[in-house]
């Protein structure tokens, strides 16, 4: 047993009024945001898989641990493949540190966005389902859900300012040297802002290939990681989702799944929303202004010597690059536009 373990098990023990057992727990790599392990709970002779996610010392990405566990407990049973959220202690308890457990999902892999072929034969099932979720998401209606208890809702209006404030201001926090790419676009969205979303809806944050567990025969059994979940518009997740940083082949299929104009009509019959040109070339460019500011404060994580990951390290380096191509091809079509 290591002092993780023996911790988490007196927690368990202590919470639920009998001995309970820690077994097999394993850190996860990854993540900028929580520390990630996996256990398997032994109590009366029963063994049931979980998965712990505990706050760091410091964070890459600042979240909010009830954000995140509240977001996922208001789609448990929504059929978007929520995990089932189990405990949330934000003083830390017995484990010294903010944390909160869900039920694991066993059987599952999450293909890696950069993979060229991520899906093989079940791509169009995937695809099917993978936007048919971000659309039942963006669709939920927002009274009744717990996370509207602690989430901000933004004006209709005022959903891309907000958004575009937090995300240049990490870049102005972090970054290491001048980039003017990302500067230019940030002036073309303040420029020129899109029109006013047309539904708030809860924004899952980092809704991507990569991010979902499925069960290697073309269905999909989990949504991962809602630590960057909010209230918003929701072409904001659209736009990330599609972003081609996550297809890094130029097939003209999203991540490896469909091609485009079948991704956005699945997502458009799931919400119940007409998608905006102009609103979705706005998000569109602001998701690639997100991404070079996670991967520049991932490159000022990695130097400062605070996270170990490499992948950090690898944010820095290839996705900052692809970004700044990404960022500039979009320029440029703006401009011939």
């Amino acid at each position: 047993m290591t002092p993780l373990a023996d911790a988490l098990a007196a927690y368990l023990t202590r919470t639920a009024g009998a001995p309970v057992a820690v077994e097999a727990l394993a850190r996860i790599s990854g993540g900028a945001s929580r520390e990630t392990y996996r256990y398997d709970a032994v109590i009366g002779g029963r063994r049931d898989g979980y998965i712990l996610r505990r706050d760091p010392p410091g964070s890459l990405i600042d979240t909010d641990r009830r954000l995140e566990f509240l977001a996922i407990s208001s789609f448990v049973g929504k059929g978007v493949a929520a995990p089932q959220v189990v405990a949330l202690e934000e003083d830390g308890a017995e484990l010294d540190r903010p944390f909160f457990i869900m039920r694991r999902v066993d059987g599952g892999a999450a293909a890696s966005p950069f993979s060229a072929d991520p899906y093989g034969e079940h791509r169009e099932a995937i695809g099917e389902q993978f936007f048919s979720i971000l659309g039942k998401i963006a669709a939920e209606p927002l009274a009744g859900l717990p996370f509207v208890e602690v989430a901000p809702a933004p004006e209709h209006s005022a959903c891309w300012r907000r958004e575009l404030d937090y995300w240049a201001g990490v870049i102005d926090a972090d970054e290491q040297h001048p980039q003017p790419i990302v500067r230019a676009a940030i002036r073309r969205l303040r420029r020129d802002p899109p029109p006013t979303a047309a539904r708030i809806s809860v924004v899952h944050g980092d809704y991507r290939s990569g991010n979902f567990l499925h069960d290697g025969r073309g269905s999909i059994i989990a949504v991962l990681d809602w630590e960057m979940a909010h209230l918003g518009d929701p072409l904001e997740d659209l736009a990330w989702a599609m972003d081609p940083l996550w297809s890094p082949i130029p097939d003209g299929r999203v991540s490896g799944m469909i091609g485009v104009a079948e991704a956005l009509a699945i997502w458009s019959r799931a919400s119940g929303l007409a998608i905006d040109p102009k609103a979705m070339a706005w998000w569109s460019l602001f998701a690639a202004v997100k991404g070079q500011a996670i991967w520049t404060s991932s490159a000022k994580a990695w130097k400062d010597g605070g996270f170990i990951e490499p992948i950090l390290a690898f944010s820095g380096w290839y996705t900052a690059r692809r970004h700044d191509e990404i960022l500039a091809e979009r320029l440029s079509a703006l401009e011939v536009a």
